[in-house]
């Protein structure tokens, strides 16, 4: 018997057996983060310490001005610079661009994906490598949209979203429906960047992808499905950045319509 299928094993919040022996590698982009990056930072290691988990932490820094590489930095002197591993790039280069570099550094057979900003709570990352083991799937996304983990998976609490005010709900909401109604991908949350993939199937879908702004995350998922890769999803909380000012604006909702109907013509 699988010890992660067991009903204690998947009950618990994320007590996992020696046993596993994989790495995850988490690529975390930044902008003008120095506040938030030691927090997600102690989250992260505390998570996998008491998971057992083999991790690295892949710091995407887009030359924040704010000091952000110099508390990377500390932040390896602390903890280990094969753990904490500063990758910076010379400007904002967009969030998908964020990811295909951080991907050159990986070394874990795992990638989790994440916002720096406290918006994605580390703690759901042992229910992601739960649904991931039971079922083999080859991604695993956080949704805020879902009550429930798809395939069913005991322990786990209705998505949610806090700290949003009526109308970035509303977008947000809005922009989930249109491409679900035009592209129909069977996933609730396809503007969601918490994410979990086998680091095969992530080369893989990186190198079709051709958005590199906020509708990147949408079109991984799309194509994924477009290829046969199986996806499941974890329900999560997500909370709005406690440090900072969010880098969504009017540009990225059009990038994002016009994302939608390119996906719609050609996958």
């Amino acid at each position: 018997m699988n010890p992660f299928e067991s009903n204690a094993a998947l009950t618990m919040q994320g007590q996992f057996s020696s046993s596993n022996t994989h790495k995850y590698s988490v690529i975390l982009p930044t902008y003008n983060e120095r506040k938030n990056l030691p927090i997600i930072i102690w989250l992260l290691a505390r998570t996998f310490a008491e998971n057992e988990l083999a991790w690295e932490v892949i710091v995407v820094d887009d030359n924040s001005p704010d000091g952000t590489q110099d508390v990377a930095r500390q932040l390896a002197a602390s903890y280990g610079e094969d753990r904490i591993l500063l990758r910076p790039r010379a400007g904002k280069l967009g969030l998908g661009t964020a990811y295909i570099h951080g991907l050159n550094f990986c070394t874990g057979d795992f990638v989790i994906i994440m916002d720096a900003d406290f918006s994605h709570h580390p703690k759901f990352i042992p229910q992601f490598i739960r649904l991931q083991q039971a079922h083999n799937l080859d991604i695993v996304t956080g949704t805020r949209y879902r009550a429930d983990a798809s395939p069913p998976m005991p322990g786990t609490t209705p998505g949610g979203v806090h700290g949003w005010d009526l109308k970035r709900k509303f977008v947000s909401r809005g922009a989930n429906f249109l491409a679900d109604t035009v592209l129909a991908p069977g996933v609730s949350d396809l503007t969601g960047s918490f994410r979990l993939y086998k680091i095969a199937v992530l080369r893989h879908i990186i190198t079709l992808t051709v958005s590199r702004g906020y509708v990147f995350q949408m079109e991984m998922i799309v194509r994924a499905r477009a290829l046969g890769y199986s996806v499941g999803e974890v329900p999560i909380t997500f909370v709005d950045r406690l440090f900072g000012e969010s880098k969504l604006g009017a540009s990225e909702i059009v990038q994002y319509g016009k994302g939608v109907w390119t996906l719609f013509t050609t996958v």
